[in-house]
């Protein structure tokens, strides 16, 4: 098969994993040394590998979790081609497990899921124009002490001059009394 593009790839893979009753993972990838975009992807199922215990290298782990990796091989191996189009060069259909019989229980996490990455994003984008008004703030308060900044080197220069000024008559006023 065909695709037009990586996205559509992944897309066709992941409604195809949610039909059959996975979940889709989205692996390993290999960039051009040249301009470092991807040539070559792997999608496969969530259940791909086993779980390498990283106990003793950061510290007693407090609450372990049982690992969701049962070595499922399941996975496309897609590939950008001379003609432009992302081409599917492996497929493994056998999974090493039993699948989701209900395939919305397996899009259900992934619904909470985007449901969070919605809020975080609204959130991030509130963030992100409160920042912009703080900004601006900041920016018209900078641009008024820099006016009064001026005014006010502009009234010290003219008392420097005034005493300039000054001093070059003082000894004629001196003189004069």
């Amino acid at each position: 098969m065909e695709f037009e593009s990586e996205d559509a790839a992944k897309i066709f893979y992941d409604e195809y994993a949610r039909r059959v009753g996975f979940v889709m993972r989205v692996m390993s990838c290999r960039r051009s040394e040249r301009d470092g975009r991807i040539l070559v992807r792997r999608l496969g199922c969530n259940k791909e590998g086993y779980c390498v215990s990283i106990r003793g290298k950061f510290g007693p782990v407090r609450k372990p979790r049982p690992s969701t990796r049962e070595g499922c091989k399941a996975m496309i191996h897609i590939k950008f081609n001379k003609s432009g189009k992302w081409v599917i060069t492996r497929f493994v259909k056998e999974h090493n497990h039993p699948l989701v019989v209900a395939p919305r229980e397996a899009r259900q996490t992934m619904d909470e899921k985007d449901k969070k990455i919605q809020e975080l994003t609204v959130e991030l984008r509130n963030k992100k124009r409160l920042c912009a008004a703080y900004q601006e703030q900041l920016t018209a308060f900078m641009k008024i002490v820099e006016e009064h900044s001026n005014q006010l080197s502009k009234k010290v220069q003219n008392v420097v001059n005034n005493l300039k000024e000054y001093e070059s008559i003082e000894p004629q006023l001196l003189q004069q009394r």
